[in-house]
């Protein structure tokens, strides 16, 4: 058996570096910049108001309640036509442009207007400045908005469209095959001897929540040829292949045999439980993550080293999941065997610490609990980790 790290490393290593492109903004969330975004022009554009009210000269508050002229309306969108004077206002809606002469405003709710509409009465002295934002207060021309490996999300997207950036340079998003093979696996109603195929719908769920795209490359009898014939769709059209089965020592499966004859693969067995069986490879410059069979050895496996693999080749510098130390409530049980053991827990927070329980059958068949988990405890090799134990836990939401 291999170390956890070393399988990490050599995978790591043999990844491919990001590819570039340029993406429309509608099209970026989730997906890294590859070079920073400078701001053209300030933001805001100009001095606006940021409530609805009245601007005004703030020297002509002094001694509130006072009474004003009231010489126009200004509406988000227009220009004042006119400079507001010495015991003048303005009626201003949110956004608009500050009009020449005044220096503060004034909410509408800190005033009453006349019956005739031509004065207004202000309840409050304000300071020069009051409710108006600035030119360039977000963003000043030529500041760096981000920095390149900046993961866009909703509000970066915003901001870019606030600074008039349509398309950035960005890591290009990955599409990731998913194939499952054996004759044991079905879509529908099982048959002897048979069970429903759950790695793939898992395995693409999986891609979507890291941001990739997925490629549903079906479900392919024990049939070399069409093995080696999905497999060649795959590493034509996609940047990575993920399968599922066939890794253990002394399987004899035509996914091992394919990959053996089309690949430089590596089969290993990594010193962890669940996803002790790992294959990874390359079938000409594609990566093959061949990952465990049951169905919480491949999700697990898929934690531990095709999601960190694959968001590398997207350009992210933060890897793995957030990791934290927990409190086991009613404790984590193993036995000596050698290996890291990763079970499911269930994970809480509350008087500034985090604590852990069994999500509940720490089979590697038994995907309901993996469904019910938060985390994946890191149990070290021993005998486990007794109520009330410190534990590290990776989160996995």
């Amino acid at each position: 058996m291999i170390p956890l790290d070393e399988a990490r490393a050599y995978i790591l290593d043999r990844c491919p570096v990001p590819a570039t492109e340029v993406v429309d903004l509608r099209e970026t969330l989730g997906l890294v910049l590859s070079e920073p975004v400078e701001a053209i022009d300030a933001v805001p554009p100009f001095d606006n108001t940021a409530m609805d009210g009245f601007a005004l000269r703030a020297a002509d508050t002094v001694g509130a309640p006072i009474e004003l002229s009231i010489v126009g309306t200004l509406a988000a969108g227009s220009v004042a036509e006119k400079e507001v004077g010495v015991g003048e206002a303005m009626r201003i809606m949110t956004g608009a442009p500050i009009p020449s002469g005044s220096d503060a405003v004034v909410m509408v709710e800190r005033t009453s207007v006349s019956a005739d509409d031509a004065t207004v009465t202000v309840d409050v002295e304000v300071p020069v400045g009051n409710h108006v934002r600035c030119a360039g207060e977000d963003l000043r021309p030529g500041q760096q908005v981000f920095a390149a490996g900046t993961v866009l999300g909703p509000a970066h997207v915003g901001v870019l469209a606030s600074i008039g950036c349509r398309s950035v340079h960005v890591y290009r998003r990955l599409r990731v095959g998913v194939l499952s093979t054996g004759d044991e696996l079905v879509t529908g109603v099982p048959g002897p001897g048979q069970i429903r195929d759950s790695n793939r719908d898992a395995l693409l769920a999986m891609l979507e929540d890291a941001g990739i795209t997925g490629a549903d490359l079906g479900l392919v009898a024990d049939d070399e040829q069409a093995i080696e014939q999905a497999i060649a769709v795959g590493v034509a059209d996609c940047d990575a292949i993920l399968t599922s089965g066939g890794v253990s020592m002394g399987d004899f499966d035509y996914v091992k045999t394919v990959l053996d004859r089309i690949g430089d693969m590596r089969w290993m067995q990594v010193a962890i439980r669940p996803a002790k069986p790992l294959a990874f490879g390359l079938v000409g410059e594609t990566p093959v993550f061949g990952l465990p069979g049951n169905p919480v050895s491949s999700m697990v496996a898929f934690e531990l080293f095709a999601r960190p693999a694959l968001l590398s080749m997207l350009g992210h510098v933060h890897l793995e999941r957030p990791r934290v130390k927990a409190v086991s409530d009613g404790g984590l049980g193993r036995h000596p065997d050698g290996k890291v053991h990763f079970a499911k827990v269930s994970v809480s927070y509350a008087d500034g610490r985090f604590s852990v329980s069994s999500a509940g059958g720490q089979g590697s068949h038994q995907l309901w609990a993996m469904a019910a988990a938060d985390g994946l405890a890191v149990i070290p090799d021993g005998d486990g980790i007794p109520d009330g134990g410190e534990v590290e836990v990776l989160l996995l939401r």
